[in-house]
């Protein structure tokens, strides 16, 4: 079984780590995972409350707070043996055959629209990310570096694919304008 990025299964493993409360996963959470999405504290405790359901995780200790009591949670057995499960399971390669690009392109084509405008907008989007990740590598820390590698390297191949797709407009076009 090949599996995604799972927010249930990255708060199971924070708690892996270290029995936390909720405000302390979330804290871990969009230090180490949520570059750009941050985890909303909505998510956090309705997640928390469905691995309690579900026996992944229990609560600990419960001691006053600023607002409702704060909960301490802890990893169950059977958390924890998803968290191994999912650790060694292989995230799914990427891309698929189908992607947004590529339907843009050939819809674009298709449709006797400017398909070259179009591959020409994606790639300066693309150039300007690229520019904003390398910031990011000169300003951050290791986690930030590591991140903005695999954005990079995700991002110089779908440059060479535009470059290769805007070399072969006029035969793709052939193919799907009959």
């Amino acid at each position: 079984m090949v599996v995604r990025m799972s927010v249930p299964l990255t708060l199971l493993g924070l708690l892996d780590r270290e029995p936390s409360h909720g405000y302390d996963l979330k804290r871990a959470y969009d230090t180490y995972f949520g570059r750009g999405k941050q985890l909303p504290f909505g998510q956090v405790y309705s997640t928390l409350s469905r691995l309690a359901r579900d026996g992944k995780v229990m609560i600990s200790e419960v001691g006053p707070g600023v607002g409702p009591d704060r909960k301490q949670y802890v990893i169950t057995d059977v958390g924890a043996t998803d968290v191994d499960q999912w650790l060694t399971q292989p995230v799914e390669p990427e891309p698929h055959l189908q992607s947004v690009l590529f339907t843009k392109v050939a819809l674009a084509l298709m449709l006797d629209r400017p398909a070259e405008e179009y591959l020409d907008t994606q790639r300066r989007a693309h150039l300007r990310r690229m520019r904003e990740l390398t910031e990011i590598k000169r300003a951050g820390g290791l986690v930030d570096v590591m991140l903005a590698d695999h954005g990079l390297y995700h991002l110089e191949a779908d440059l060479r694919w535009i470059e290769a797709t805007s070399a072969r407009l006029d035969a793709l076009r052939k193919v799907v304008r009959p």
